[in-house]
């Protein structure tokens, strides 16, 4: 989901204090070698520190992975800045399209099973979803890279106050995929970036299982993986962020107008809240929570598919997701995994997903040749340097 964010000059006070640190909600994990590997480095945390002041971000938390087990989680900031309530390890965000992974890696689950053939027209499981007069039919591959022509409306009310029951989501995709679900571009050109294409994918895991989408997914990906503190929903327990957009005080009647009822805050300074609210539409970006559960997905990918004796990916399917098959802008694409074209030669290499939304903007990213994955995830909606931050932590750790 993406908003209007509104702007402020950038030399105003940042949201978040200069001495917001890691406190003593780091989490110290024995890491294999050096033991010290497991802290955040005192140059990586100052680094982040100022990054977070420089860009207004109120809170973030970090985990940072190799493919033996997480060596960092750690929060800085504010998940919450009325109650002063600071950013831990265990601090649960909105992923936002980071979801489209967990979607994908359940896609080629059942593709390694022989229950699904990523090369056959998606018409075959939703029969919507076909190519125009005289165009090749869309194929189930080309939804994971972003090939199938989809268009890509932006989906600034595709959420719903927290407090509404999900049965509401399920009329509210069938109208969008009845509007959007058919291409709008010839299949097989280059990767544009489509939100309704998971959407689709959902569906199509739907049809081949006989399994709500979100069941599924939990005992095929989220389970076997480890992640127990995310889903489509969170408990009532969780420590959740806060969402926040950096807005000057006469864009609020803005955002009320724009987005559903209920949804908009209070203020705090330069930063207006967002209630809790959920995504609609799990397959494009719904799951939340915190940042090591990101790193088991992280780890399972370093690991090609394996994760604590459970395969849930064959490793070669693993290895294609994040191979670049598919050229495009602004993203290079494999499998779900992409690299902005920008970065083509960039060394080390590396493929990522990012998850970007109202009140929520989150980077994970894979060093497949360094073994290592990063996660960054916080509660503010304008970009940050976060290319900056991911070399910071990829030089402190490798």
């Amino acid at each position: 989901m993406t908003i209007p964010a509104g702007s402020r000059p950038d030399d105003e006070a940042p949201a978040v204090p200069a001495d917001a640190g890691t406190g003593p909600d780091d989490v110290r994990v024995p890491a294999p070698g050096d033991p010290q590997r497991s802290r955040l480095p005192a140059g990586a945390h100052a680094a982040l520190t100022e990054l977070m002041a420089r860009h207004h971000v109120p809170g973030m938390s970090v985990a940072v992975t190799d493919a033996d087990g997480l060596l960092c989680a750690t929060g800085l900031g504010f998940r919450d800045l009325a109650e002063g309530l600071r950013a831990t390890s265990t601090t649960s965000y909105q992923w936002f399209s980071m979801s489209k992974i967990v979607t994908a890696t359940a896609v080629l689950r059942l593709a390694d099973e022989g229950r699904l053939d990523l090369d056959s027209p998606v018409s075959t499981y939703v029969p919507g979803c076909v190519g125009r007069q005289g165009t090749p039919p869309p194929r189930v591959r080309q939804l994971l890279s972003h090939t199938a022509g989809l268009g890509n409306p932006l989906p600034i009310r595709w959420v719903r106050p927290a407090e509404r029951v999900r049965s509401d989501d399920r009329p509210t995709v069938r109208r969008l995929l009845e509007r959007h679900g058919a291409p709008r571009r010839t299949p097989g050109g280059p990767a544009r970036y489509s939100n309704v294409g998971y959407l689709v994918l959902a569906e199509v895991v739907e049809q081949v299982t006989g399994e709500p989408f979100a069941a599924h997914v939990g005992k095929a990906v989220l389970e076997p993986a480890g992640m127990r503190d995310t889903g489509f929903d969170l408990s009532p327990s969780a420590e959740a962020a806060t969402g926040y957009v950096r807005a000057p005080r006469a864009m609020t009647p803005v955002y009320r107008a724009v987005l559903p009822a209920g949804i908009v805050g209070a203020r705090h300074g330069e930063q207006l809240s967002l209630r809790p609210f959920r995504a609609i539409g799990a397959g494009y970006g719904g799951l939340m929570g915190p940042a090591p559960d990101v790193a088991r997905l992280l780890r399972l990918h370093l690991r090609d598919g394996e994760m604590d004796g459970a395969r849930v990916l064959q490793a070669q399917t693993a290895q294609a997701m994040r191979r670049i098959s598919s050229l495009g802008r602004p993203f290079d694409v494999g499998l779900a995994w992409f690299r902005p074209a920008a970065d083509r030669d960039t060394r080390p290499a590396f493929v990522e997903h990012w998850g970007t939304g109202g009140g929520f903007r989150n980077v994970m990213r894979l060093y497949p040749e360094l073994g290592l994955g990063i996660v960054l995830m916080t509660n503010g909606t304008r970009p940050f340097d976060h290319d900056a931050a991911m070399r910071t932590l990829q030089r402190a750790f490798r």
